[in-house]
């Protein structure tokens, strides 16, 4: 864990605050606050009003500046909406403050369910189930923001998305290959078997719009005193594509009657919550989107999730992971990949 110092440079925080005139006099009350990604989050007070600051890893990757400038352009143009969302406030492209590019937001009033819930939710049936109910509305919500008119027209390719998705993540896998230790994904056939119904059975139209891109329940804040979204979070992987594609992400990730998690979010607290037929009436009891392909989106959201997960593995299999971590996301590809199965075979 870094330390604020290591993090941000509070002083030449300062400096460009001044320029943006926002706020006056020293920062006080500046923690880091945990939870989301590698990407850091610090937030702190100045003159009376507290801000959020989120920035990349102090090790930058390749395109952590691009991707701070992405989200902070989808939460600017998210402003005025329904969808509940991170208020922007501001924005930095020059690594010469911080060393990277940064942004600032309000801070959210609320709790992540990956930190328990609270008694009141704890303690209700009602309460959680609203919270999954609240969950698909938000993302109904975004897949109706008009992405043209908010200035979110040249923030993805539209053109072939669908088609390309199924090649592109068979093509990802392909490439875990580099590393002669790791021994595959499952077996040959079975995913051989997803990527040729992907292509099959891939939609032949949609109806862009703007997607989260990484919707499972870890990346939601609720509201402390309802079942209430208070904002979706972590919007790394947010573009313009087919909303549905969130959808299916809720698919892909959501646990099984009996409990069984495909993905593993480690303090995960939530015990009763709508079946995944019950989330997808529910989006369709808000959404105008078509709905009679919805398999083949959680089909891919399956598909996609188990092969960005075991890149991990692969990478330890390679002596680059550590195993503890590696072996338990290969776990939930494993299950990722059986479920994508059964969902086919279902379809049939």
């Amino acid at each position: 864990m870094n330390t604020i110092s290591e993090a941000v440079d509070l002083n030449a925080l300062t400096h460009w605050m001044d320029s943006q005139n926002l706020g006056s006099g020293d920062i006080s009350n500046a923690h880091l606050l945990t939870g989301g990604t590698q990407n850091i989050l610090l937030q702190f007070d100045r003159a009376g009003r507290s801000y959020v600051l989120r920035r990349p890893p102090v090790h930058t990757r390749v395109n952590s500046n691009k991707t701070m400038q992405r989200e902070a352009k989808v939460l600017s143009a998210l402003a005025g909406s329904k969808v509940p969302h991170p208020g922007f406030i501001a924005a930095c492209e020059d690594t010469e403050v911080l060393g990277a590019n940064f942004y600032l937001m309000e801070p959210i009033i609320g709790f992540n369910v990956l930190n328990s819930l609270p008694e009141l939710h704890k303690s209700s049936e009602e309460m959680q189930r609203r919270m999954a109910f609240s969950h698909i509305e938000a993302l109904t919500a975004l897949g109706e923001v008009d992405y043209k008119a908010v200035g979110l027209e040249d923030f993805g390719k539209i053109e072939g998305y669908l088609t390309r998705q199924a090649p592109r993540w068979l093509d990802q896998l392909e490439r875990y290959k580099k590393y002669p230790e790791w021994p595959g994904l499952g077996n040959a056939e079975s995913i051989d078997t997803i990527a040729r119904w992907l292509d099959d059975n891939c939609p032949s139209t949609f109806e862009p719009g703007v997607l989260h891109g990484d919707a499972h329940f870890g990346n939601v804040m609720f509201k402390f005193d309802s079942g209430e979204v208070a904002a979706l979070i972590d919007w790394e992987l947010a573009t313009i594509g087919d909303p549905l594609i969130d959808l299916g992400w809720i698919i892909a990730t959501w646990p099984e009657p009996d409990g069984t998690d495909t993905l593993v979010l480690e303090g995960a607290d939530w015990d009763v919550r709508p079946s995944i037929e019950e989330l997808i009436e529910h989006y369709g009891k808000h959404s105008h989107r078509d709905l009679s392909n919805i398999t083949w989106y959680g089909v891919l959201g399956c598909f996609k999730l188990a092969i960005i997960l075991e890149g991990t593995y692969a990478r330890y299999c390679a002596g680059k992971a550590p195993k503890d971590v590696a072996e338990r996301l290969h776990d939930s590809a494993l299950r990722l990949i059986a479920r994508a199965l059964k969902l086919i075979g279902e379809s049939k």
